[in-house]
């Protein structure tokens, strides 16, 4: 049997490029009289830009600490023992980069092992232990407080979660045992299955409290002192924390039955984590809890090497990195500054898109629209925006009164125009329209103003072909709803020059945008991608496929919401426009479904009526629809939707749409939500041997978003 320092020896040696935590330990007389205390700080060396991460040398490091503090609670040399981290940081977790590299199961299983042994003696020390969660705290860093026998949380804590599930994995070192018998079932399974599914949700600091998790809050200017404070009193007897008897009745099972209900609803079955994770609480139940830490450690192996967490583990690496460093983007040094953004149009689209400059930018911004009866609604809309953020208390009334102050709506493009540096245009998807503003809009604008459109598939080149400074125009394609998508298609017309490029993307990182580079062709990435995939749905459909047959088809992949539904929050006007563009630039490829078109011109608004609370095809809808006699099995269509993507992907590829086939999956998971389990799309057409069956060859190398070989 190998020992924990044998073991984390073993897994560092796979791992030599970990950035390694350190666990200092210093002693002090706590307050009030209360005796000799040992206190544990996590600190990797680094500033809180750089998270303190849980690798193997760390948990060797922490094993080492205990050791000694082991010794002075056996020798009565100490009361007790706390754990906390550096400045805004408590600890983020086991560090992925070491889980890439493993290749074999014993390794995965030695990490699992590793981690569990170390935290576990925390428990059986002599004296309490006490956990100080004094700023951000994730996966193993919310695991070793867990294991604690008392917790404090500071009120200024931005982030607390049990993320692994979103990443493929499930809370592996004590998360899915010791959370439910702390707070619950109920409790446990929001914050490890549903917060995870949902876009990774986070806790702040009273959010964790109000859940049990931790037993005491105090403000973030004087945490550790407070903290200790209240550990003296605890000590001495003059605090007793009482905590709420757990429910391992009936509510255990429906907890855990709930669960299972929110990962069908959002993976479909598609992605083994949440469902690992549930069978671990569900076993929680009885209360044994090695018998948990043991499947904890078979599940965490299993999925380290499963494709899913590979994917996962890119996904998050093309967000957090990539991201941020969009490739092929101009030297930002190019850029030009923004102190004025004037947007033509006061619709809906172009009403968010005020409100986003006006946010992240804080310059007057000014729109301008046909008449002013229309400019009113659209100033009017961020202000009420605004006045929303202000009933949330996500600002206060001086910064409200400013932001106001600063968006404003004439008739005149001159006037709102003149001294504009960016000015973006919203309006009608029609290239004879988008010309003419444009044309308007150069007239009256400074010679260096970026000219932006936020076409979603027309072509830049051709918007800018008829003025005198096409080096200026830029595609600038926001996705809806503007304050939730994060991606921003950024589109090199045929002349854009360097600096306007530059300033694109100087005002998307700005606005907080994951900025792409796009080449300026028919509907770039996401539509162009949504649509052949939308399209083979809908041939199958007009062949004779029944609706609900080609919808459940793609349920395994376990995206966000089923096609057709996706086209109702589009619109099926639109859909119908980028269907019909894409079909006169590829009309062997894109088709524009007869249905679709009876559906727009029948002025409907999706396919589906809403009355029991389901969705459930529209009667009317069904008179409509005109299908062939050609009926394929849910495989089938599965089959003929995936090889149409991969093969428009290779396509793309070979175009040079993008830089490389992760900029495409950047594109998905950001622009149209796609899942992190599929990294996107390549990985899991990789996975599945799709894109060897359709384009001779895999988009990304083996080991890349998959177990090395």
């Amino acid at each position: 049997m190998s020992t924990t320092a044998e073991l984390l020896k073993g897994a560092a040696e796979l791992f030599p490029g970990e950035v390694v935590t350190q666990a200092h330990v210093r002693h002090f007389d706590l307050p009030l009289g209360a005796g000799r205390f040992a206190l544990i700080t996590l600190d990797n060396g680094h500033d809180h830009t750089k998270p303190t991460t849980l690798g193997p040398q760390s948990l060797a490091n922490i094993d080492a600490a205990i050791d000694q503090v082991e010794k002075e609670a056996a020798d009565g040399e100490i009361v007790g023992v706390g754990v906390t981290g550096k400045p805004f940081i408590f600890a983020v977790g086991a560090d992925l980069k070491g889980v890439e590299l493993l290749k074999r199961h014993e390794d995965a299983l030695a990490i699992g092992k590793g981690g569990h042994d170390v935290f576990k003696r925390l428990a059986k020390l002599a004296v309490p232990t006490f956990a100080y969660y004094n700023g951000a705290a994730m996966g193993g860093g919310v695991e070793i407080g867990l294991h604690c026998t008392y917790r404090t949380v500071s009120a200024a804590l931005p982030a607390f979660s049990l993320p692994e599930v979103f990443l493929g994995l499930v809370p592996g070192w004590g998360g899915c045992t010791l959370l439910p018998n702390l707070i619950g079932a109920e409790k446990a399974v929001s914050v490890i299955i549903e917060n995870s599914l949902n876009q990774n949700r986070q806790l702040k600091g009273k959010q964790v409290y109000e859940l049990g998790i931790a037993d005491a809050l105090f403000e973030g200017a004087d945490f550790l002192e407070q903290s200790l404070i209240w550990t003296a009193s605890v000590l001495k007897g003059e605090i007793t924390v009482e905590r709420p008897a757990i429910d391992r009745g009936e509510a255990w099972d429906q907890a855990v039955a709930k669960g299972r209900f929110v990962a069908d609803s959002k993976v479909h079955g598609a992605a083994p984590a949440a469902y690992r994770a549930l069978d671990i609480i569900a076993e929680a139940k009885a209360g044994d809890l090695q018998k948990g830490y043991d499947a904890e450690d078979q599940a965490l192996a299993d999925l380290i090497m499963g494709g899913e967490l590979r994917a996962g583990i890119y996904a998050f690496n093309l967000v957090q990195k990539r991201g941020k460093r969009p490739a092929g983007a101009p030297d930002k040094s190019l850029a030009r500054p923004v102190t004025k953004v004037g947007v033509v149009g006061a619709g809906l689209m172009a009403s968010q898109l005020a409100l986003l400059f006006l946010r992240r930018l804080e310059v007057p911004v000014v729109l301008t629209d046909i008449d002013q009866e229309r400019i009113d609604k659209g100033v009017g809309y961020v202000h009420s925006e605004i006045d929303k953020l202000l009933g949330k208390g996500r600002i206060n009334q001086d910064k409200a009164n400013r932001l106001k102050a600063l968006v404003t709506g004439v008739l005149d493009k001159a006037e709102g125009f003149a001294d504009a540096d960016f000015v973006i245009e919203a309006v009608f998807e029609e290239m004879g329209v988008k010309q003419q503003v444009f044309a308007e809009v150069e007239a009256v604008a400074p010679a260096h103003a970026i000219l932006a459109t936020n076409t979603s598939s027309l072509s830049v080149s051709e918007m800018a072909s008829k003025l005198q400074h096409p080096e200026r125009v830029v595609g600038f394609h926001f996705f809806n709803p503007v304050a939730v998508l994060p991606l921003l298609e950024i589109v090199r017309g045929e002349k854009t020059d360097d600096a306007s490029l530059a300033t694109a993307f100087g005002v998307a990182k700005k606005l907080k945008k994951t900025a792409v580079l796009v080449k300026d062709a028919p509907a770039f990435v996401v539509n162009r991608i949504l649509t052949r995939f939308m399209g083979e749905i809908q041939n199958v459909i007009d062949e004779g496929t029944p609706v609900e047959v080609a919808e459940k088809a793609v349920e395994p992949l376990g995206l966000p919401m089923s096609p057709l539904v996706l086209l109702e929050l589009v619109g099926p006007a639109i859909g119908l426009h980028v269907s019909e563009t894409l079909n006169r630039a590829f009309p062997d490829r894109f088709t524009v479904s007869p249905n679709l078109k009876a559906v727009v011109e029948a002025g409907k608004r999706g396919f589906y009526v809403y009355d029991s609370g389901k969705p459930e095809l529209d009667p009317e809808v069904a008179a409509l629809l005109k299908q062939g006699d050609t009926v394929l099995t849910e495989e089938q269509v599965r089959d003929r939707v995936l090889d149409a993507v991969a093969q428009e992907i290779g396509l793309m590829l070979d175009e040079g749409v993008v830089a490389e086939a992760q900029d495409i999956d950047l594109c998905l998971i950001t622009g149209a939500g796609w899942p992190f389990h599929l990294g996107g799309i390549t990985p899991y057409l990789d996975r599945e041997g799709v894109s060897e069956r359709v384009n001779g060859k895999r988009f990304l190398e083996p080991g890349v978003a998959s177990v090395p070989a």
